[in-house]
């Protein structure tokens, strides 16, 4: 084969950051839809769309692929990869080099601001949690039944161009809550890519990996250096308590943690090129994001 070859199930904002980075090494990608009208979108940025109820064609894709991505969120039933992708890799006897499932730091719960580890006892105290706990444990269960080399990369709150505390501030929906102590780490996209990369490059099966930046901060902070940048007004901070927030924010501002990268940086050799939000935020301005 000419070149290696990326699938990719579910692909979005995280998919397509790889993608981008990957594609000028030589890689082609192709992901799957379930709506066609998603086929001529995803043919515009110069990926192959493979229906998600096409076994055959999902089969002739698996057979010629080295690395697959998987970033679909879990609902009641698990991961909605799994009963798609596994038995049209069992049909294809394919064995990819890489399998990399996205999960999220929420699966550690509420440290009250201490430190996480991959070797930290999960604790999910959402449902989101708790289905990315499930659908962690079934991705290694399927690998070792299968043979198969899968990753976890369990991630904070991504951001980047079009996706950043940039783009709120400047519609003035940005909200400073005041919520004293609680801080969360964050990743951005590009940063993730590097990381998948780096992973693809040296794949471990079972591997787990926190892919997060250097300094976990609280959210006001973060708005009010975005405003800086703009030089806009730095919106007020409203009390946790009146800030009338929807449930998922309500969950969001219930927990509080620091999540270590150390295992990333020395299995994987990746370092973020954007160790905090100052870098990230003045980068995304600085390419007039």
């Amino acid at each position: 084969m000419d070149s290696k070859r990326l699938f990719v199930f579910g692909y979005g904002y995280s998919a397509r950051a790889l993608a981008r980075r990957l594609t000028p090494g030589g890689w082609t990608v192709s992901a799957s839809v379930r709506n066609p009208s998603d086929a001529a979108k995803l043919a515009a940025e110069g990926v192959a769309a493979i229906p998600a109820d096409d076994r055959e064609a999902l089969v002739r894709a698996l057979a010629e692929t080295q690395a697959i991505l998987v970033t679909a969120p879990p609902d009641a039933g698990g991961c909605p990869g799994l009963p798609v992708l596994v038995p049209a890799l069992a049909q294809a006897k394919a064995f990819p080099d890489w399998i990399g499932y996205l999960s999220t730091t929420g699966v550690y719960g509420d440290r009250r601001g201490g430190w996480v580890t991959e070797k930290s006892r999960l604790a999910a105290q959402s449902l989101e949690g708790a289905r990315r706990v499930s659908a962690e444990r079934d991705w290694l269960e399927v690998a070792r039944g299968m043979g198969l080399t899968v990753s976890l990369f369990r991630l904070p709150g991504i951001y980047g161009p079009g996706r950043s505390a940039l783009d709120r501030v400047r519609a003035g929906e940005a909200r400073r809550i005041a919520a004293p102590g609680q801080v969360f780490s964050r990743i951005h996209a590009d940063d993730l890519a590097a990381g998948l990369a780096a992973s693809i490059a040296r794949p471990r099966a079972g591997g787990i990996y926190n892919l997060c930046d250097d300094e976990p901060a609280a959210n006001s902070e973060v708005i009010a250096y975005a405003a800086g940048l703009l030089g806009l007004p730095v919106p007020p901070e409203i009390p946790l308590a009146e800030a009338q927030l929807s449930a998922a924010a309500q969950r969001f501002y219930a927990e509080s943690k620091r999540v270590s990268n150390a295992r990333a940086k020395a299995e994987l050799g990746w370092r973020p090129a954007y160790p905090t939000y100052r870098e990230g935020l003045a980068a995304i301005l600085a390419a007039g994001g």
